[in-house]
C-alpha cells in the first residue's frame, strides 16, 4: 500500500520547503500529483524519493537542468552513465576553482585584518579597496 502525503507531510520527510515543492512542480522536475476531494495535493512514496533525489543534487551544486538529466539517467538504468561521470568531472573542477579563489580571499583579508590603525586614514581595508585590481593586497 502507498501513503499518501500532503504537502506539509512531504516537506517534513524530504527536508525541502513547501514554496520549493511548489516551484520543483512548476518547472516540471516533481511530476503532477493527485488532488484529494477538499482539493489538496496528494504526493505517494515515488514523489517523496524523487524529492529528496531533487534536494541532494541541489546540495552538492547541481543545476535544476543537470538535476533533469541525472533523473532521465536515473530511470534508464540500462544507459551509459558517461554523461552523468561528465558532469561530475566538470562540477568538481568548478568547486575546485571556487576553493582555490575563497583561499585567495581568505589570504587577502587576513592581510588587511592585520590593521593596527587607529584610524580610517591608515585603514589597511579601506587602502586596499582603492587599489587597482592589479595591485591590490600585497601579492595576494
Amino acid at each position: 500500500m502507498t501513503d499518501n502525503y500532503s504537502i506539509g507531510t512531504l516537506s517534513q520527510l524530504s527536508g525541502v520547503k513547501i514554496e520549493t515543492i511548489r516551484y520543483y512542480e512548476k518547472v516540471e522536475l516533481l511530476g503532477a500529483t493527485s488532488r484529494a476531494s477538499n482539493g489538496y495535493r496528494q504526493y505517494d512514496d515515488s514523489s517523496a524519493k524523487r524529492l529528496t533525489f531533487i534536494r541532494r543534487g541541489r546540495e552538492l551544486g547541481f543545476s535544476i537542468d543537470e538535476i533533469r538529466e541525472l533523473l532521465t539517467l536515473a530511470h534508464h538504468p540500462e544507459w551509459p552513465c558517461t554523461g552523468a561521470d561528465r558532469m561530475t568531472r566538470a562540477h568538481l573542477d568548478d568547486v575546485e576553482g571556487k576553493i582555490r579563489d575563497l583561499r585567495r580571499m581568505r589570504r587577502a583579508l587576513r592581510q588587511v585584518a592585520e590593521c593596527h590603525s587607529g584610524t580610517a586614514e591608515h585603514c589597511e581595508l579601506l587602502q586596499a579597496l582603492t587599489v587597482p585590481a592589479t595591485r591590490s593586497v600585497r601579492h595576494v
